[in-house]
């Protein structure tokens, strides 16, 4: 009974240890393969052996090669899996936002979330739990957009507009009265006619819908379903890969502007209503030079949409290759939701 009773004050000393002095995991034992350098300024060979990214989970349940870095982007020696066997192993675990749960201490962590502060709920203890962090902001560890211009290559087909029926449409799948978007698409439509799809309008889109709706349209509605500086989402992309123009509604023109040309698309915010919009819109329909100006950029570059979570997990590898330095995020809260 004696030692029972040294063995529950033991615990009860490390138990609050644990809580009051937040130890870092430089004092827990990793195995040798994954144990973490805490040097902030040296970087690693970017050919060295094997660099075993633990996805914790699969993000959306979305599963993706193992070895898929390299022939997709180029980035050799990575391991990609969801196998929580080899933990003690892994050089660096993902943890997609919406999956955060049952985490263990060792490694260094990333967090990765491509959803805006409003539709990601605010979690106060992931303050000084993770190490990195992957997202569609710029200013983040491991930067990965929705998607982003490239240059043209000899294997890409000549572009040509594809041929257009409708002016401007629109693909909406969360419908909220309060929403910026719907607001100001409930006034344009007073003004012109706009094709619009999803259930809100009684019109399912499969895929296949989808594929040939955005090419008939000559503008698109890339409307945000919140606004946030780099919240620059595929609504976006879709449209540019597809042949429409984007009439966009989201952060600053400046900040679309970091993205794409300035003549590349048509922001909300150039017009003083959406009447004025329409009018704009209704001359461009008009006047097919001026309407072809804005597919100038394909000239010199292709857009493509970024592989939702392979992309992550291989750009997360890439770095974790490059810099072995060691770090605590200690405000991600405050840095994301403010």
């Amino acid at each position: 009974m004696k030692f029972l009773g040294v063995l529950l004050l033991l615990l009860c000393f490390v138990g609050i240890f644990v809580v009051y002095y937040n130890p870092t995991v430089s004092w827990l034992t990793c195995s040798k393969e994954a144990a973490v350098v805490q040097e902030n300024t040296s970087s690693r060979n970017a050919s060295s052996p094997n660099t075993i990214v633990l996805v914790w989970p699969w993000p959306f349940g979305y599963s993706f090669d193992s070895e898929s870095c390299g022939p997709t982007y180029g980035i050799t020696g990575c391991h990609l899996t969801d196998d929580r066997s080899v933990y003690g192993r892994a050089h660096v675990v993902m943890f997609h936002h919406r999956d955060i749960s049952g985490l263990v201490m060792c490694q260094r962590w990333v967090w990765m979330n491509m959803e805006s502060p409003d539709f990601s709920a605010s979690v106060p203890s992931m303050d000084n739990l993770f190490n990195l962090t992957a997202s569609f902001r710029r200013d983040s560890d491991i930067w990965v957009p929705y998607g982003q211009l490239v240059g043209i290559s000899e294997e890409d087909e000549p572009f040509r507009i594809p041929t257009k029926d409708k002016l401007v449409c629109w693909i909406v799948s969360h419908w909220k009265s309060e929403f910026k978007r719907v607001q100001y698409f409930e006034e344009l439509r007073q003004h012109m006619e706009v094709n619009a799809y999803g259930h809100s309008f009684g019109k399912h889109m499969s895929d296949q819908d989808f594929q040939a709706v955005i090419p008939s349209c000559k503008f698109y509605l890339s409307f945000e379903n919140s606004v946030y500086k780099d919240y620059i989402t595929e609504k976006l992309f879709n449209p540019m890969i597809m042949g429409s123009v984007p009439v966009v509604l989201g952060p600053s023109r400046e900040n679309y502007e970091e993205f794409i040309p300035a003549d590349s698309f048509i922001h909300v915010d150039d017009f003083k209503t959406p009447k004025e919009l329409a009018e704009h819109l209704k001359l461009l329909d008009q006047n097919q030079e001026m309407y072809e100006q804005y597919f100038a950029w394909r000239k010199h570059f292709v857009a493509r949409r970024s592989d939702f979570g392979l992309e992550h997990a291989c750009r997360i590898c890439d770095h974790i290759k490059r810099n072995k330095g060691y770090r605590v995020f200690k405000n991600l809260n405050k840095w994301y939701w403010g």
